[in-house]
């Protein structure tokens, strides 16, 4: 157990993060709302059959039902749902990632007052370290406004406010519903909402080709149900402002994955954001 707690964090900012480039890869053939809608039902239809054969608990009481109505929206409805329509929309991704990842200042500082945990000096010093990290990190990618609109910027904001309500609801009414069917329901009522949106918007365009579909399986298996499931864990077995100072990783992180997978360079001030921010969250998680 103590082997999973370390290694944890790393791993969710890994698999995170790559849903920067599984959202590059999903646009190519469907509308963002509508691949979303998708994901997330499919996510929950699997996780479902998953709580069945593991003999977990399926049964929520009517304050747990409230609680993950609340945490599934806010988390998959306006977090995903306002950064995949802002990014079809034209927003630049480094601008989107710099937006909503200053989710782990906002919910520091409300949950020294919300959830009453105390802040140290070095997490604070370590939560601006990491915030002026990424903002290294992407600055080269800011240098256009091609695209971007007053539409996808709101949006970016919605998805910001979306992240961190979901952040303190789980550590303030969620840390008891049972993980499993709780996402379960999350998953679902999300997609419903998603897929509702979709047809009012007459957006439904899902080509099923070699990409899509793989970009799909990674979306489902990985990055919704696997890295889902360990964020929630994460918020369970520690403070709000160490979990979410790992969101601080996820720019750097994608920035890589991007130069891997499609050769986008990274800039020297690039390198030395990635620094900064891998520093600044050593500090948070250390503290």
């Amino acid at each position: 157990m103590k082997k999973l707690a370390l290694a944890a964090p790393w791993i969710f900012t890994l698999i995170w993060s790559s849903g920067f480039v599984v959202a590059k890869y999903g646009f190519e053939d469907s509308d963002s709302l509508y691949f979303l809608a998708l994901r997330l039902l499919l996510a929950a239809a699997i996780l479902f059959f998953l709580t069945v054969a593991l003999r977990q608990p399926l049964k929520l009481s009517r304050e747990d039902i409230y609680a993950t109505v609340l945490i599934g929206l806010s988390l998959h409805g306006l977090y995903l749902g306002g950064v995949w329509y802002a990014i079809e929309l034209g927003a630049p991704a480094g601008l989107s990632s710099v937006i909503t990842s200053m989710q782990p200042i906002l919910v520091s500082v409300l949950a020294v007052r919300l959830l009453a945990e105390p802040l140290t000096k070095k997490q604070i010093a370590g939560l601006f370290l990491g915030l002026s990290g990424v903002v290294l990190v992407v600055l080269p990618k800011l240098t256009g406004t091609s695209g971007f609109t007053a539409e996808s910027l709101a949006l970016l904001f919605v998805a910001l406010a979306g992240s961190t309500i979901a952040t303190l609801l789980q550590k303030k009414i969620g840390r008891d519903i049972p993980l499993m069917i709780g996402t379960t329901y999350q998953f679902l009522l999300a997609g419903i909402v998603m897929l509702a949106i979709s047809i009012a918007r007459g957006r439904t365009r899902f080509e099923l080709t070699h990409t899509s579909f793989w970009a799909m399986a990674w979306a489902v298996l990985i990055t919704s149900i696997a890295a889902i499931l360990l964020l929630l864990w994460l918020l369970n077995h520690g403070t709000a402002a160490k979990v979410s100072s790992l969101l601080y990783l996820v720019p750097p992180m994608a920035v890589l994955q991007a130069y891997v997978l499609f050769q986008e360079k990274v800039a020297p001030i690039g390198i030395v954001g990635i620094a900064l921010t891998a520093l600044g969250v050593a500090l948070v998680i250390q503290s």
